[in-house]
């Protein structure tokens, strides 16, 4: 670890490519796990559910990662600006590296127009945690806004069992609810937390008027999400089909999902 921070600070940029290249590795890999016959039999569903796993991935070890390096290191959650370990460096890097990846491939699967709110989501989070690796400050800022993996990891499976056909089973009913938990804890919490910290502290923060734009998008972006996902899941309008909460199943966006 000692001798792989100094490289990653020397080389910001090539380093999130590296960790970008290793997503794409994973992605290779998990397209030959198994996959539910009904996501098989439809092209833009089986890319979603690959696009999907590899995302799982990346919630499932960034948010747990983000939580632990809050609790070891309790400074993290005060000091957003000037503290960092190696590791949360690390961390930031990956993640950022996972942004590159899920954006890329996105766009060169041909999905780039139907899936424009996601880009232009990751467009955000890749500049400002450019910004942070690039400058060593805001490092920890990047920690705590990980901490919406937390959610990501019930949101992700959301969508895998709405794919799979099992929006009428019991594992969806409950993750419904644990899905709405965590996104008002980890998503909306995180999001007031860090926007809150950055209005208090604004008069002194290096480039404070960049991360408080990009904070107020991201929360427009997530409040839209939230009322969208209560609409889907909890207010379901009847398909001509007759079903209920399979809205535009067969659109080409994840947000009608």
């Amino acid at each position: 670890m000692d001798a792989l921070i100094p490289v990653l600070k020397s080389h910001p940029g090539p380093s999130v490519l590296v960790f970008a290249l290793f997503f794409r590795v994973i992605h290779r890999l998990l397209k030959r796990l198994p996959v539910p016959k009904v996501v098989k039999q439809n092209e833009l569903h089986h890319w979603k559910w690959n696009n999907l796993s590899v995302s799982m991935v990346h919630s499932l070890l960034t948010g747990a990662w983000a939580l632990t390096c809050s609790l070891v290191w309790p400074e993290t959650l005060s000091n957003l600006h000037s503290f960092h370990t190696p590791l949360s460096y690390l961390l930031i890097c990956i993640s950022a590296g996972y942004f590159v990846h899920d954006a890329s491939d996105i766009i060169l699967s041909g999905h780039g127009r139907g899936s424009w709110e996601f880009l232009l989501h990751h467009v955000l989070v890749i500049s400002c945690f450019l910004y942070t690796l690039y400058t060593d400050v805001y490092v920890a800022g990047g920690v705590i806004a990980l901490f919406v993996e937390v959610n990501s990891v019930t949101l992700h499976l959301r969508l895998m069992l709405k794919l799979a056909a099992a929006q009428y089973s019991s594992l969806y009913y409950y993750n419904k609810f644990a899905n709405i938990i965590t996104y008002v804890i980890f998503r909306l919490g995180t999001q007031f937390y860090l926007t809150l910290y950055i209005i208090n502290n604004y008069s002194w923060l290096d480039n404070g008027a960049f991360f408080l734009i990009c904070m107020m998008m991201m929360n427009i972006m997530m409040l839209i999400y939230f009322l969208r996902l209560l609409r889907s899941d909890f207010t379901p309008r009847k398909s001509p089909e007759g079903q209920n909460g399979m809205h535009n199943n067969n659109s080409k966006k994840f947000l009608s999902d």
